[in-house]
């Protein structure tokens, strides 16, 4: 079909691209918060670390985004990195993770581009103090300068939803797992 007049054309094109853009702004498209925030989400428990075999392949496998090639950890070796923190909510909730797992905003989860899947972390907010430890069960986040991408409630308990935030991470080892329990196996003086 041709249309008579070019700026009709040209009309009709705006429309199309206008309708388009709106298509991207609505629904599941848009990340943000939560409808309702749950009570008490700022208090969530750590995620409790325990020894999970960590796969060759699968999520653990190397992996290319927008150009760039990631190449995940594959051994039980630490890991620390200072960078900014962000995080990710209802845009992702429920759909799956890198592990397989859906994505719950309310639990102490994170994205990292290279811990292996499963991984434990400790984050730590310098400007307020605060620590966490997360559960690492997906791929993220792929913007320059952040270093992980955490879930609402892990962001709610660090303190860390206004705005990106400096924060120091730290992979918890298998042996720092095994020192822990002795730890809490120890009697008391």
């Amino acid at each position: 079909m041709r249309l008579a007049h070019p700026l009709l054309a040209a009309a009709l094109a705006a429309l199309v691209a206008l309708a388009a853009l709106a298509g991207c702004a609505s629904g599941p498209a848009v990340d943000g918060p939560p409808d309702s925030v749950p009570a008490g989400v700022e208090r969530t428990p750590d995620a409790v670390p325990r020894i999970e075999p960590i796969r060759a392949g699968g999520p653990n496998r190397p992996y290319s985004i927008a150009g760039r090639t990631y190449v995940p950890l594959t051994g039980d070796v630490p890991f620390a990195e200072t960078g900014l923190a962000s995080w990710y909510g209802r845009k992702f909730h429920g759909r799956p993770t890198s592990s397989g797992e859906p994505y719950d905003m309310f639990a102490m989860t994170a994205a990292h581009k290279t811990m292996p899947i499963p991984s434990y972390a400790r984050v730590r907010n310098p400007a307020n103090g605060r620590e966490i430890v997360v559960r690492v069960n997906d791929r993220g986040p792929f913007a320059d300068g952040r270093v992980i991408d955490l879930s609402y409630a892990a962001a709610a308990r660090l303190g860390v939803l206004g705005a990106l935030m400096p924060v120091t991470v730290r992979r918890v080892t298998f042996a720092d797992m095994r020192a822990a329990e002795l730890l809490s196996l120890a009697p008391a003086d």
